[in-house]
């Protein structure tokens, strides 16, 4: 009986053992690990909360945090460990490591100053680590401080030539200091690495423009247009290059992409309203430019000349004859400066007998006026711009008229005459006529469409 029940027993205990090692054998090694890191955290809380100034008791807590990648949990601890290292060394905790993992956690959640603390403290200790260096050229190319950034890239790249941060970051900071086409090597070759890094492509463009290579940035401009985080910007760009090129109507094309993205940043949105209600002004398109410049001074109303141009164009929007006036093309112009001397004396006949317009600023109009008490020969100088008209260009006018042999002169003008210009006319058969007295003239002449267009006899263009 007895040798049976030792021989039960030991067949027990060898399945006892055999089911707890095929046990152990289950388990899954990410079970293990977590098993093993509850410990690690355990033990770490444990000398954490005996003494929360006890630098291991940070280090342990710290590791297990930054392993776990909780950014804002391990940035808490390694700040103050890291404060604590940078007055004295701590024996078993790696200086070094502490200050490159507090920058690395406050790096990742934007603490862009404590970041900047926690590498040059790190960069005192190993001034060969690539992360280090790259890390705080990255950070002072945030600062702007573009030649700290290119000397710790520079370094960084020694140590890996093929780093698509280093390549990335060393073509923007070369951009950034005027050097576009060092700047394009970089960033070509960043491309390459990472061709989703849209906002190395939209900086390649600007290089390209910056060399005056314009298709190129054009190109890269027009494929970026439909992207949602850098469209609004390339749609922007690419305006301000047709606008440049007088290419209006393809400006406004690329304005108004742009402002259909949704989030667009808010001082892109600006200049993208702004320079769309300029264009459309430049092309006469006053009724939609109106809207976009009272959106503008209704968010700023210290915006460049925005006051400006709602005063100066919703007269002109009001008035059709105005807006040819100053803005219609030459010969548009000379057309209504032509109906304005036909109709200017009431019964007489009038017969002009010459046009002259001087680089689309003015026109000079001849004609033969004919009424049954007098008959004399006139000549009218139709001024197109809005400011203040000197003494100068009355002068000019008077030895003209002088020149023509006609019997009076009248110059006509949107803005005013200086003083000077006024006091130059007194004893001269020069009649000066200001923008209020014009309107009146203006508005008396047929405001329907120009039937046929008048060229001018003459243009002088010099």
């Amino acid at each position: 009986m007895i040798s049976i029940l030792i021989a039960v027993v030991g067949l027990a205990l060898i399945v006892l053992a055999f089911i707890n090692i095929m046990g152990r054998k289950s388990i899954p090694s990410g079970a293990k690990r977590s098993v093993a890191r509850e410990l690690r955290l355990k033990e770490a809380e444990r000398l954490f909360e005996q003494n929360p100034s006890n630098p291991l008791a940070l280090a342990a807590l710290g590791d297990v945090y930054f392993q776990d990648e909780a950014w804002d949990k391990a940035v808490k601890i390694y700040e103050p460990l890291s404060d604590m290292l940078a007055k004295a060394p701590v024996p078993k905790i790696d200086a070094f490591q502490t200050h490159f993992r507090y920058g690395f956690c406050a790096m990742k959640l934007s603490m862009s100053e404590h970041a900047y603390r926690a590498f040059s403290l790190a960069r005192t200790l190993d001034k060969t680590s690539f992360e280090v260096n790259l890390n705080l050229g990255i950070l002072e190319f945030e600062r702007r401080d573009y030649e700290k950034a290119l000397a710790l890239l520079q370094r960084a790249r020694a140590q890996n030539q093929e780093s698509p941060a280093v390549l990335r970051y060393m073509g923007h900071t070369l951009f950034r200091m005027k050097r576009a086409k060092d700047a394009m090597t970089f960033i070509r070759r960043a491309i390459d690495l990472a061709p989703e890094d849209k906002e190395s492509l939209y900086t390649l463009a600007e290089c390209y423009h910056e060399a005056n290579q314009t298709e190129q940035a054009l190109r890269i401009f027009s494929h970026l247009r439909p992207d949602p985080l850098m469209g609004p910007s390339a749609c922007l760009f690419s305006g301000k290059i047709h606008s440049e090129t007088r290419q209006n109507e393809t400006a406004i094309q690329d304005y108004e992409v742009g402002l259909r993205h949704e989030n667009i940043k808010p001082d892109i949105l600006t200049e993208l309203r702004y320079n769309l209600a300029v264009t459309y002004i430049k092309v006469g398109s006053i009724g939609k430019a109106l809207p976009l410049l009272r959106l503008l001074q209704a968010d700023n109303p210290s915006y460049k000349d925005v006051n400006v141009l709602i005063t100066k164009y919703q007269e002109l929007n009001a008035n059709k004859n105005l807006q040819t006036y100053l803005m219609a093309s030459s010969a548009d112009f000379v057309a209504l400066c032509r109906k304005i001397v036909m109709s200017y004396f009431t019964k007489a006949k009038v017969k002009i007998t010459d046009i002259s317009v001087h680089k689309n600023e003015w026109a000079d109009i001849l004609a033969e006026v004919d009424s049954y008490k007098w008959q004399e020969v006139i000549m009218f100088r139709f001024m197109r711009a809005q400011g203040s008209i000197g003494e100068l260009v009355v002068r000019d006018f008077h030895s003209l008229v002088k020149e023509v042999k006609a019997s009076k002169g009248i110059c006509i003008t949107v803005g005013n005459f200086s003083e000077e210009a006024k006091r130059y006319t007194e004893a001269r058969l020069i009649e000066l006529m200001e923008k209020e007295k014009f309107l009146t003239v203006l508005n008396k002449v047929d405001a329907k469409p120009i039937a046929a267009v008048v060229r001018p006899q003459k243009t002088v263009t010099a």
